[in-house]
């Protein structure tokens, strides 16, 4: 993704319902497993702005949730989004590195395009620690409890135009068939697996790109940052459209513990 920090751009969540490529039918397949049979706790760590907890918390009406993630625009976000929803007195949501979140243990657990908490910092382009996010997840869900686990995957073989705009490295994914033997080494039972399609991710990199295309219409064509959040809208596009579309995939694992 590129870099937009220098830039006031408006927030992700007023263009994409999920900060994953997810559809609202998948959606409701997870929040199905996650509240059948319902849970007493549930817990999503790096819970972005919440939408999945939420969803988990209106279909099991007697649960109580938490969420853990370090932005805490997304955090007050969602605690905004609990409080319209009327959950805020069974959802509470925190600011804190994932890892912080580690003696919180619940029946029903989400860890969503999260894996970085337990693995080297994102900065260091190093590949994705898989195995050490497993393995402190299967600490976090209680015995016989169900962990949603979705993570990025190379669901096609990864080629220079693929990796150049993420790490730049072939090594920095694992293949749906290497992680589903790392989920079973852990310790997980896969109760159903399945991958993002491409109308999924089509319509998630729409909505990411969807911020800059928001600031241009709310800032005149002459405004000076104007032509580097073009620039940055463009190359966003075409790392996607001629690089990693369908290269780069999002793996969704239902489990048990």
């Amino acid at each position: 993704m590129i870099d937009d920090t220098s830039l006031k751009l408006p927030p992700l969540y007023e263009s994409l319902t999920w900060l994953t490529p997810l559809s609202e039918e998948r959606a409701a397949h997870l929040v199905a497993f996650l509240s059948n049979p319902a849970p007493a706790e549930v817990l999503d760590m790096g819970c972005g702005w919440g939408e999945l907890l939420l969803r988990v918390l209106v279909s099991a009406p007697q649960a109580r949730g938490g969420g853990v993630d370090r932005a805490s625009a997304f955090i007050d976000r969602a605690t905004q989004q609990a409080s319209i929803r009327g959950l805020l007195g069974r959802a509470t949501f925190d600011s804190m590195p994932g890892a912080e979140g580690q003696h919180r243990p619940a029946d029903a657990v989400i860890c969503i395009g999260a894996s970085q908490i337990w693995g080297p910092p994102v900065e260091d382009a190093q590949p994705l620690d898989y195995a050490a996010a497993l393995r402190a997840l299967r600490t976090l869900v209680l015995p016989g409890g169900r962990l949603v686990y979705g993570e990025a995957i190379w669901s096609a073989t990864p080629h220079p135009a693929a990796t150049a705009p993420l790490a730049g490295r072939d090594d920095e994914y694992l293949t749906t068939e290497a992680l589903r033997e790392q989920i079973r080494a852990a310790g997980f039972e896969v109760v159903d697996e399945d991958q993002a399609s491409i109308q999924e991710w089509d319509v998630f990199e729409a909505g990411y790109r969807d911020r800059f295309t928001r600031w241009l219409e709310a800032h005149d064509a002459d405004h000076p940052a104007a032509d580097q959040v073009r620039r940055q809208y463009e190359e966003q596009r075409a790392a996607y459209e001629e690089g990693y579309r369908g290269v780069l995939g999002m793996a969704y694992f239902c489990l048990k513990g």
